[in-house]
């Protein structure tokens, strides 16, 4: 498995920016405003970005980011 580090530098990198990937505020403003994503409207954002995970590989790396240990 991947170092929780190294998936979150890689988050930063597609992001432009320091972001905390466990804040979902912070999740929906880089995805939206920086990468133009919309993410479908369901009850928690992690099943938003499940099913959004193929708009682009920032959202695989917030999943696996917020599942890692």
């Amino acid at each position: 498995m991947q170092n929780k580090a190294f998936i979150l530098q890689r988050i930063c990198i597609y992001a432009g920016k320091q972001i905390d990937p466990n804040s979902d505020i912070q999740v929906k403003e880089v995805l939206n405003s920086v990468l133009g994503i919309k993410l479908p409207q369901r009850r928690t954002l992690n099943e938003s970005l499940a099913i959004a995970n193929n708009e682009h590989d920032i959202i695989g790396l917030l999943m696996k980011y917020r599942n890692v240990d």
